[in-house]
């Protein structure tokens, strides 16, 4: 048995006009298409559904229970279709977005408030992992999109870049490199190759900006048979502690560094300027739901108009 959906529109309208004609004209058809379309349904169920007269049509005991079950079947998918439509295109629900802990702490929270006062009815819940992680959650599915730095490989990953933050180096006020480079570049400075020879402490490998510090270093001369790295640790408060406590200096993207600065460190810009590149991540040919895309315009949105530090 092979009955349409439009068959059954055909027959509640025939139904409720006891005439073709009226129907032909209430749904868009031609009179021969709607008596068309009752014979295929008629013959799909091997009933008479209609008794027709010159002057109008009646139906069956067979047509009249089959309007009345019918009828309140097409009006609940009707508005089943509806709601399913109405929920493709509201903006509501629970986005999961994944980042790195130096892009949570120094961009996220605003994002988050942005959306709480702009698109109330959706819940922001933020993931903070490490990029390794934050690329693999948004791989499987369990974060709608990620906020990132400039993955080596894009792969399987649709990506637009935000914003450019530079890296800067970090060390302590009184380290024979600051009256240098305050003399030289009349500003709180230093060039790249000025590091050879300094211990470093740096962020380790799980870090998505590792990468680049360690091409920058080694496009410098810098490589590590000259700044030996004597500590990789997993989080920039840690790299700040131990550069307090004299162990070596660190190289850290500028977003990391407190917007009040660090009161016990100095930050100094490094030359030439390498920079990383931020950037919103989601699988490739994989749409977002209403609520996803909503918060990613208004994250994209924030962020690439965001001054950088």
């Amino acid at each position: 048995m092979h009955v349409s959906l439009r068959q059954l529109q055909v027959f509640l309208c025939v139904a409720q006009c006891r005439s073709f004609s009226q129907t032909g004209q209430t749904l868009g058809l031609t009179q021969s298409a709607v008596s068309r379309a009752m014979v295929e349904l008629e013959g799909q169920l091997h009933v008479r559904l209609l008794d027709r007269t010159t002057r109008e049509v009646l139906l069956t005991d067979a047509g009249q229970l089959l309007a009345q079950k019918a009828a309140p079947l097409l009006q609940e998918l009707a508005d089943t279709l509806a709601e399913v439509a109405d929920v493709g295109h509201a903006a509501r629900g629970q986005v999961r977005i994944a980042s790195s802990p130096t892009l949570s702490a120094a961009l996220m929270p605003a994002c988050i408030a942005a959306c709480n006062r702009e698109l109330p009815q959706i819940q922001l819940q933020l993931v903070d992992r490490l990029q390794q992680e934050v690329l693999a959650q948004v791989r499987s599915g369990d974060v709608h999109f990620g906020v990132v730095v400039e993955p080596p490989e894009l792969g399987d990953l649709d990506c637009i870049s935000l914003q450019l933050d530079p890296f800067v180096a970090v060390l302590p006020p009184a380290h024979p490199l600051m009256p240098k480079a305050q003399k030289a570049h009349k500003a709180t400075s230093l060039r790249w190759d000025q590091l050879r020879g300094e211990p470093l402490v740096l962020l380790d490998h799980a870090s998505g900006s590792r990468r680049l510090m360690d091409a920058a270093l080694l496009a410098s001369g810098c490589g590590p048979e000259h700044c030996p790295v004597v500590q990789e640790v997993g989080h920039v408060t840690t790299a700040f502690r131990m550069v307090e406590a004299g162990i070596g200096i660190s190289i850290m993207p500028g977003l990391a560094i407190p917007a009040h600065g660090l009161s016990s460190l100095q930050v100094c810009d490094l030359l030439p300027q390498v920079q990383r590149a931020i950037m919103l991540v989601r699988r490739r040919q994989c749409s977002l739901p209403a609520a996803a895309q909503a918060v990613w315009d208004l994250v994209a949105r924030r962020l690439t108009t965001a001054p950088t530090p």
